[in-house]
């Protein structure tokens, strides 16, 4: 695509270089609030246990699986959300164009992992949601139980059009899958990020009930996969007015996450990592 030019000959923005920088903008403060979300879980779950101090870990955890007196149950639960840490650390980079290209063999791998300890994710907290009984209530748990059935279609399509090299259609379900199996990280993100912009709660209830919570529980991952295919539809476009429609969707779900990631960070991940050092050190 041209870069568009004004009457005396100077170039103005190209809607395509905007939308690429923004997705990729968006890619880098995801990448920062994953590895902020990694640290923030080895510090409360992992440390804590090598180090036998498992009441910190009870005392700082926002869930109730930690909290169990089941042993089986607790092991699920920890099955469950330490390979989240990795798939934080690791996940992104398989969004990195020059990393597929550069080190094909490390895409592979680490996509197949990563897709393989996302299903179980899936499972063990689908699982733990309705089966153990980990919830705060049933209505609350509606929009992470939709994630969770999602994840194991998308992961599907993902793993089958890879096998069968059908690579633009891997691209969609790889993001969409990569989308999905973050929901619950991105739903930290819509619900600190709407306690800083509403300066406290407003819809929201200590069961994760309310209509606020309810409607974020959903939006967390169906929002981003509606902004992804408006981008995929604006990349197959050629019309400069679709790409700035796609620039537009972009740029809303980069403010979300970076709003998101900044509330999370300080209200949630930062603060506990603290508590955690202070009670290990």
């Amino acid at each position: 695509m041209q870069v568009l030019m004004n009457k005396v000959g100077v170039p103005l923005i190209s809607a395509e270089k905007t939308l690429n920088h923004i997705v990729k903008y968006w890619v880098v403060v995801a990448l920062l609030g994953q590895w902020m979300f990694a640290a923030y879980i080895l510090s409360i779950y992992a440390l804590p246990t090598i180090f036998g101090n498992s009441a910190l870990t009870f005392s700082l955890s926002p869930g109730q699986g930690a909290n169990t007196e089941s042993s089986a149950e607790s092991l699920v639960f920890f099955v469950h959300i330490i390979p989240a840490a990795l798939m934080a650390m690791s996940g992104l980079f398989q969004l990195f164009p020059s990393i597929r290209k550069k080190y094909p063999k490390f895409h592979r791998y680490n996509g197949r992992m990563f897709l393989t300890l996302g299903l179980s994710g899936a499972l063990t907290g689908l699982y733990l949601t309705w089966g153990a009984g980990f919830r705060f209530s049933d209505l609350g748990s509606l929009g992470v139980t939709f994630n969770g059935i999602l994840i194991p279609i998308a992961v599907y399509f993902a793993w089958k059009s890879a096998i069968e090299k059908k690579f633009t259609i891997h691209r969609r379900f790889a993001i969409h899958s990569f989308i999905l199996i973050n929901g619950v990280w991105s739903f930290r993100l819509y619900l600190m990020g709407w306690f800083v912009v509403n300066q406290g709660a407003n819809g929201n209830s200590a069961s994760i009930d309310g209509p606020a919570d309810i409607a974020l529980s959903f939006a967390s991952y169906l929002l981003p996969m509606a902004i992804a295919e408006v981008i995929f539809w604006a990349q197959r476009n050629r019309h400069s007015g679709i790409k700035w429609f796609a620039v537009t969707f972009a740029a809303i779900g980069a403010i979300i996450t970076t709003v998101g990631v900044i509330a999370a960070g300080t209200m949630m991940w930062f603060p506990r990592i603290t508590q955690a050092f202070e009670g290990l050190f």
